[in-house]
């Protein structure tokens, strides 16, 4: 098969690494990929967005499967394009990737169908959702409802936090018309986790959990970001909450969107938290994960393309995993989530760790940076205690670095950082 995998990123990065193992693939395509995929597929400068050009790609070339990893082309359409045009893809329609476009709609759908969830309630106007947030107190979730880069949501511990987020979202427009409306609803109580799913129309087929840790600086300090690491599986959530996460959260949503008239085709993500009443949903997404994709991926024992084509074809594929565990930590430029610095030198990194590229560029020099989170070094091994050690003997000290930063204790619990 000839395949396209299209977007730039880390997640994108560890999808075409992964999908170069396979026998099945005679030429793999990444559009427009980065500088540091260029040993695994050959990288098209076509942009994310620009469809028709990707359609005229994938027809003169003869792309058999196209994989579509970023959001925002699949909100604009894309897998409907490539379907109008007779072509294979394995990515949600628009209609469908709703439920990772407008925060209101999922949940709307959750509400429906019964999926467990946080109690909420949407604004369009500030002092309507102010007066809220004061019936209800603090803590206090905000998030904006439309797409804002993994950065629109604010978990207030005070009600003056929570009535700041709301000034930013609907009268300052911080993000634009991602924040014109707002979803506030109750902070719960628990640990994170991710769980995806391959899914097309009713069939599920989940992968293992994974974490990542979302704030940018160490003891879970900072601002939101994208995501500073991440690791799988996780210990502490039971076979028997993911079974429940995959029938009571996973299966109810996709065959909601199937009732919907929105059937869902591609990768179902829950972000997901272990409360006590068992786990709820914080979010939906309708693509891969990102950092999770980059120490789930590597786990799979399967042929990947086979496992797309299987269940685009209403097979259940025998996913079958690595028991060992796999970490990996996000390398951001200095400043991230806010402004930073582009075209920096990258450090020199060794040991036994595997390298996902993401916001990089190459000179004559070298790799330098090109966005906001960098890379991702990772590592497999039998703990994920193990599997740390191993990343961080890869990485130079944080006060050794020059422009970049990372944080200290992925795959550890708060109290129990490394100095």
């Amino acid at each position: 098969m000839n395949v396209l995998v299209i977007g730039r990123g880390g997640r994108e990065h560890s999808i075409v690494m992964k999908l170069s193992e396979s026998k099945l693939i005679d030429k793999l395509f990444v559009a427009p990929g980065n500088a540091g995929m260029e040993n695994v597929a050959t990288c098209v400068p076509i942009e994310e967005t620009e469809t028709m050009k990707l359609i005229h790609f994938a027809k003169e070339h003869s792309i058999e499967l196209t994989i579509v990893g970023p959001e925002n082309p699949l909100l604009d359409g894309i897998a409907n394009e490539f379907l109008a045009e007779g072509l294979s893809v394995f990515a949600p329609t628009k209609e469908a990737a709703l439920i990772e476009g407008s925060k209101s709609f999922a949940k709307e759908i959750m509400k429906k169908y019964q999926i467990p969830t946080a109690s909420y309630e949407t604004f369009t106007d500030a002092e309507k959702a102010k007066a809220y947030v004061i019936e209800k107190g603090a803590p206090i979730v905000i998030k904006a409802d439309g797409l804002a880069a993994g950065k629109g949501v604010v978990v207030a511990e005070t009600t003056k936090q929570a009535i700041q987020a709301i000034d930013d979202m609907l009268v300052s427009k911080a993000f634009s018309e991602a924040g014109a409306k707002v979803v506030v609803e109750e902070f719960l109580m628990g640990n994170e986790f991710s769980l995806m799913a391959f899914v097309h129309g009713e069939k599920v087929c989940p992968m293992i959990p994974a974490r990542d840790h979302k704030r940018a600086f160490d003891h879970d300090e900072g601002p939101n970001t994208g995501g500073m690491g991440a690791y799988a599986p996780v210990p502490d959530i039971t076979e028997e909450a993911i079974n429940y996460a995959t029938k009571e959260i996973l299966q109810k949503a996709a065959s909601g969107l199937v009732a919907e008239g929105r059937s869902f085709t591609g990768i179902l993500y829950a972000g997901l938290i272990m409360t006590a009443e068992g786990p709820k949903v914080i979010e939906f997404n309708a693509r891969f994960g990102d950092p999770e994709t980059q120490v789930v991926l590597p786990l799979l024992k399967n042929d990947l393309i086979q496992v797309l084509v299987d269940v685009l074809n209403d097979e259940t594929p025998q996913l079958e995993w690595e028991e060992q565990s796999c970490l990996g930590v996000v390398l951001a430029s200095d400043g991230y989530p806010g402004s930073y610095q582009k075209g920096v030198l990258l450090p020199n990194l060794y040991g036994e760790s595997f390298i996902v590229y993401a916001g990089v560029d190459k000179t004559d020099n070298g790799f330098v940076s090109n966005g906001g989170r960098v890379l991702l070094v990772g590592t497999k091994s039998t703990t994920i205690e193990n599997a740390g050690k191993l990343v961080y003997e890869s990485l130079p000290a944080n006060k050794d670095l020059e422009g970049f930063f990372y944080r200290t204790d992925i795959g550890k619990m708060k109290e129990d950082a490394l100095s």
